[in-house]
């Protein structure tokens, strides 16, 4: 039995996003949801909304029991990249690209079958 939660579009780089997903991917999800709560990254804040949003639909949806979810798969995928320009030096000017992701949080009993 599994749950998943999907936030599309986050203002936050894949890249450090990735950084806070590899820490709790495989922990149950009490654990899991400790270590966000008390980490200083900003994608922890939102990654931790998304693991306890994943949570909840395995308890409502599916009447998972709370205690024994565990964090089975996690990415953080590509979004859309918006594309700004800064002023420079002799009228030039460059890109900054701010980057956007998908995260995806699938919790489930762990149990194959």
């Amino acid at each position: 039995m599994e749950a998943k939660a999907i936030l599309r579009s986050v203002r936050t780089s894949p890249q450090k996003a990735r950084l806070v997903a590899d820490q709790v991917r495989g922990l149950p999800v009490a654990r899991a949801l400790n270590l966000l709560k008390f980490s200083d990254k900003k994608a922890a804040h939102i990654i931790y909304k998304i693991v306890y949003s994943a949570t909840s639909n395995a308890e409502n949806n599916n009447g998972a029991d709370v205690d024994e979810l565990k964090v089975v798969g996690i990415t953080v995928d590509e979004g859309p990249i918006l594309k700004r320009f800064m002023a420079r030096a002799k009228g030039r000017g460059t890109q900054i690209f701010k980057r956007t992701s998908h995260i995806t949080v699938v919790v489930g009993s762990g149990k194959k079958g």
